[in-house]
């Protein structure tokens, strides 16, 4: 259906072009799904852009063939490649929402989609769309087709867009990074709609992803990337179970277990080298970080050896790739028991929605949540979107108030909202949000925004400030250079370094911590995650960790509360509940994550929560 061969793409930059894919070779047959992985950079977008014909401005496929059931897309006239997109190749993008319009009903949409694909009258493709929307699983369509986009989840938006890219019954489907960010239910069901739909059409299907544990139970192939160049290819359970590629062995390490005994991770130093460096390197492109590199690696670039039957993959040290591995964490400091730093009791949060203009719903956010936090505990909060969350996150800091009930912080009781409560609280709780690219001042510079909490005293001068920010920053790990930075000029986990750097100025008790490594790389990710540990070693901070990855839960905390529709359905530690979970909600959360055995059938056939009382007392698991 797709055959890769020798392509090329460039990019155009003021000191002449630069490669950013080289030498791919690939093939792809009818109905097989193939996955392309790798961290930001790699080229997995870029190849899924090549082939979908929507690369950006400047870039363009210089060497080589991309043959679509025997046509070749890079030579095909526009007009003939239009009719292809959208037709017999489908897009859905990584971002839902930049994939609809935000200023038209989803109806309209899906209405002008049909029509291009010349599908009957008004009415006709009314009835169709309804039909596509019942397929991947949206309840009420005729009320969801008068929504706008903003008013759907995430998931909603993502159901959407496949609907809308099956509804032509194409040959090809390229599904650039479908599940990034999305709770784990939502990601099984997304998988679970594009698998039953890829065994229906026959559709073949590009999944571009940095999930490797996603990616080893749902591709037939794999595709490793690093920096533009295929670093290994072959059978996706066999590439997994037996990585030849040290690249591919760290990407592996790099993530959390779900099974077994608490590991460590390996955080890959520095960065993949960006489009400049790309001109320099003589050698491997993977040698400057690779742990098994020895001198001839940077000399020349790696030949393809053959692994086993069809996996091959681009190293001189194949054999020893095996002896890769991590040293177990350093134990973390025991919370201390005693007297909590946070108290909370029936804590409840009720918002009014308008229904007209004499009627409104009174919608319960969060219910009678009750826990505590010790000294140099790290407790994890898990649930889907809409779970009540991050409304418990904005009542602890702040930024909401409790309908109900009482927060104590340090001895302190600030649930009435005082200036007082508030000074009291920001001295002990600070929270590091979600998105780092909107939570950061793009006009300020690092140093600014790293110690903007300092403003509020104007006891401190630019100096002294400047200096505090150097401090920061070398202890999260990044140069004292960067102070003088825009957000702008760094990566996603730079930015979210800064992020935890700004919230760790005032030296706080508490870290409040929404999602932020949500989204990111693996290798990213074990940077932060491996920087949290330590930072609790140094610091002796205690933490709420909000999060929808179960296994960064595991790794990082000591215990962990399950929310369900505003309530803490269950709570425990962290190992014993994710081992022997009580709730049927837990269960269902836990079925949802990609298991580590690759033999383990994946996605379950129902995620559908089982039947059980969700009110009353929470299950709690014995310490």
């Amino acid at each position: 259906m797709l055959i890769a061969s020798d392509l090329a793409v460039s990019a155009a930059l003021a000191n002449g072009a630069v490669p950013v894919i080289q030498d791919l070779n690939f093939s792809l047959a009818p109905g097989r799904v193939l996955g392309l992985v790798g961290e930001s950079g790699a080229g997995k977008s870029m190849i899924g852009r090549a082939v979908a014909q929507l690369l950006p401005s400047g870039f363009s496929v210089t060497r080589g063939e991309l043959l679509f059931d025997g046509q070749d897309l890079v030579r095909m006239p526009l007009d003939k490649r239009r009719e292809l997109l959208g037709r017999e190749i489908a897009f859905v993008p990584q971002e839902p929402l930049s994939g609809l319009n935000p200023v038209l009903t989803v109806g309209r949409q899906i209405d002008e989609h049909l029509a291009r694909l010349a599908v009957g009258d008004a009415r006709t493709r009314r009835a169709r769309a309804l039909v596509m929307l019942d397929a991947v699983h949206l309840p009420r369509g005729a009320e969801l087709l008068g929504k706008y986009p903003h008013q759907l989840s995430g998931g909603m938006c993502q159901r959407v867009l496949i609907a809308m890219a099956f509804a032509s019954r194409p040959k090809l489907l390229v599904a650039d990074e479908p599940t990034t960010a999305l709770d784990v239910t939502i990601q099984a069901r997304i998988v679970q709609l594009i698998a039953e739909m890829q065994r229906h059409d026959g559709t073949s299907v590009i999944f571009i992803t940095h999930d490797l544990r996603l990616a080893a139970q749902i591709c037939d192939d794999i595709l490793v990337l690093y920096a533009g160049r295929p670093a290994e290819r072959g059978p996706a359970r066999r590439v997994f179970s037996q990585p030849a590629h040290p690249y591919t062995r760290c990407l592996q390490l790099s993530n959390p277990a779900m099974s077994g005994p608490r590991r460590g991770l390996y955080a890959l130093p520095e960065r993949m080298p960006g489009l400049s460096a790309l001109k320099t390197i003589q050698g491997c492109l993977f040698a400057p970080r690779c742990p098994s590199a020895v001198g001839a690696c940077a000399r020349a670039l790696p030949p393809f050896t053959e692994v086993d039957d069809g996996h091959i993959a681009a190293c001189i040290r194949i054999t020893a790739t095996a002896e890769i591995s991590v040293p177990a964490p350093a134990a973390a400091n025991a919370p201390k028991t005693g007297t909590p730093l946070l108290a909370v009791e029936g804590l409840s949060k009720t918002f009014r929605t308008a229904r007209g203009f004499f009627r409104h719903d009174v919608v319960a956010a969060v219910r009678g949540v009750s826990f505590t936090l010790h000294e140099n505990e790290f407790v994890g909060i898990v649930g889907e979107s809409g779970s009540g969350k991050s409304t418990l996150a904005r009542m602890l800091c702040g930024l909401d108030a409790p309908s109900q009930g009482t927060i104590v912080i340090a001895g302190r009781d600030v649930s009435d909202g005082s200036s007082r409560s508030n000074a009291h609280r920001r001295a002990h709780v600070q929270m590091v949000f979600q998105d780092p690219q909107s939570a950061l001042n793009p006009r300020r510079r690092v140093a600014s925004i790293v110690t903007q909490a300092l403003e509020a005293t104007g006891k401190v001068d630019w100096e002294e400030r400047l200096a505090r920010a150097k401090a920061l920053l070398s202890e999260i790990g990044m140069p004292p250079e960067a102070a003088q930075r825009f957000p702008a000029q760094l990566s996603g986990g730079q930015r979210q370094r800064v992020n935890i750097a700004r919230a760790l100025c005032v030296a706080p008790n508490i870290l409040v911590a929404d999602e932020i490594v949500s989204g990111l790389d693996v290798s990213v990710q074990a940077q932060l995650l491996d920087l949290l540990m330590w930072l609790r070693r140094a610091r002796a901070f205690s933490m709420l960790f909000i999060s929808h990855d179960l296994s960064v839960v595991r790794y990082l905390c000591d215990r962990v509360l399950v929310m369900y529709r505003g309530e803490v359905v269950e709570s425990g530690p962290t190992i014993q509940v994710f081992a022997t979970p009580r709730h049927p909600y837990t269960r269902a959360l836990l079925a949802a994550m990609p298991p580590d055995d690759l033999s383990a059938a994946w996605p379950p056939q129902s995620l559908e929560i089982e039947a059980a009382p969700l009110a009353g007392k929470a299950v709690e698991a014995d310490a």
